[in-house]
């Protein structure tokens, strides 16, 4: 389980996150919405462990995020990759399969494979796309077989083959009963993808539970929008 207890991140006299509390059950596939600039970044950042909480604390498995004994379990993509980009593709996966000593990392194949990068892996990373970027970072984040994954915008700059490719490998993952935690503003693929649901907005959490149960029978898009509007007004 992903428990998140009065989670808070102050900067300064500003409340970027503001008292969350939020239980995700193993083998969910949890979307975390907002709009730009709700929290969702610095939230996911302390969930992993790279931020630390002004109050509040999270647990994943019952361990803390900081634990190697936890990080070792954990798979991240965060928004904007940081790569060597004088390595090739399956040079990097290479490196960060060495940050896992004591794990038997999936193979490198398989996971370019999965991700539509297997026939560039002998590229330089600088002369890849975006797009191609993006498949990298979600494959980083697979290499040590994680059984929880945070992905931060993972289909954003995705063309709609690279977008159907990735989802299908969330679908897979899914199937797995792996526990996945998501940001995206892509609320088709959320709504297609995802179990449940957290809304924040302003740095509080709006909303928690299931897909269908917030849609109502509407879309999911067009549900989000009038929660935001609403809670704006309030």
């Amino acid at each position: 389980m992903l428990s998140l207890v009065h989670l808070t991140k102050e900067y300064g006299k500003t409340r970027v996150v503001d008292d969350i509390t939020l239980d995700i059950e193993s083998g969910t596939t949890f979307g975390f919405l907002g709009p730009n600039g709700a929290g969702k970044t610095t939230t996911i950042k302390m969930i992993v462990g790279l931020s630390h909480p002004s109050a509040g604390t999270v647990n994943i498995n019952c361990g803390d995020p900081r634990d190697k004994s936890v990080r070792e379990r954990i798979g991240f993509m965060p928004e904007d990759p940081y790569f060597y980009d004088h390595l090739t593709g399956s040079e990097f996966l290479s490196f960060c399969a060495n940050l896992f000593p004591k794990k038997s990392p999936r193979k490198h194949s398989d996971i370019l494979k999965s991700v539509g990068m297997f026939e560039y892996r002998n590229q330089p990373i600088y002369t890849y796309s975006k797009g191609m970027k993006q498949r990298l970072g979600l494959a980083q984040a697979l290499v040590n077989d994680p059984q929880y994954l945070f992905l931060d915008e993972p289909l954003d700059g995705l063309d709609p083959i690279g977008r159907a490719e990735i989802k299908k490998v969330l679908l897979e993952l899914k199937k797995r009963k792996k526990t996945i935690f998501l940001n995206s503003h892509i609320l088709s693929d959320v709504e297609e993808i995802c179990d449940e649901i957290g809304i924040i907005n302003k740095g509080k959490l709006i909303f928690s539970g299931k897909v269908k149960e917030f849609c109502d029978g509407k879309n999911l898009e067009s549900r989000f929008v009038d929660v935001i509007n609403q809670d704006n007004k309030s």
